[in-house]
């Protein structure tokens, strides 16, 4: 599995968690940080990736478009780059199942 880190994630992520999400992109290392949520969806659907993201609008975007791509949506308030690759590590046998799972689309992790 292959995520795509949205903005408002660090960059850092795909060299931390490169073990684990081997091949995982960000937006901003993509030249895509000035794209639109729906752009990024497109982009991550096209290429069969994993949206990451502490923002809700990609949650909304699943309701109204379906999956994939499938969404990880990080709900933790300010907290640093370690912190979302500690849940991330932790949460690695839920996300697993969540990514192997044909009736989830969104995955929401605190």
């Amino acid at each position: 599995m292959t995520f795509l880190f949205d903005h408002n994630l660090s960059p850092q992520l795909i060299d931390r968690l490169a073990d684990l999400y081997p091949q995982s992109q960000h937006v901003f290392l993509l030249g895509m940080e000035q794209a639109t949520d729906r752009q990024i969806w497109n982009y991550a659907k096209q290429n069969t990736l994993i949206i990451v993201t502490r923002d809700s609008d990609y949650s909304d975007l699943s309701v109204v478009l379906g999956f994939p791509p499938k969404v990880i949506w990080i709900r933790r308030g300010n907290c640093s780059t370690q912190t979302i690759e500690t849940i991330l590590r932790s949460a690695t046998g839920v996300i697993d199942g969540f990514v192997c799972s044909s009736l989830l689309g969104v995955l929401t992790l605190c």
